[in-house]
């Protein structure tokens, strides 16, 4: 089964924040890691629960879920949940921030 992804407004400016942010920082590497996400995400259309239920989300019928994308010191959660046919983005944060 294919599901859809979809992004949130709310998790499309985090990643927007997110690729400013590294941008200003590193240049050559922004591009790169801004589609290396993306195609982390819609890798959410194949199979999206071989993803965990994310640590410290309340217990809930439509659990949210989490892909780690990036290395230990530079690893973002994409946080989603699984209805029906649909995967919803809720957001793209980086793994040391608390929602």
């Amino acid at each position: 089964m294919t599901y859809t992804v979809l992004i949130t407004d709310p998790a499309q400016e985090e990643l927007d924040q997110a690729y400013t942010w590294l941008v200003e920082q590193t240049p050559q590497h922004g591009p790169s890691w801004h589609n290396g996400l993306v195609d982390a995400v819609l890798s959410l259309e194949a199979n999206p629960a071989r993803c965990p239920i994310a640590p410290g989300t309340a217990p809930s019928p439509v659990p949210v879920r989490q892909l780690l994308y990036g290395n230990k010191q530079h690893a973002y959660k994409i946080l989603f949940t699984i209805r029906n046919d649909t995967v919803l983005v809720l957001h793209i944060v980086h793994a040391a921030r608390e929602l």
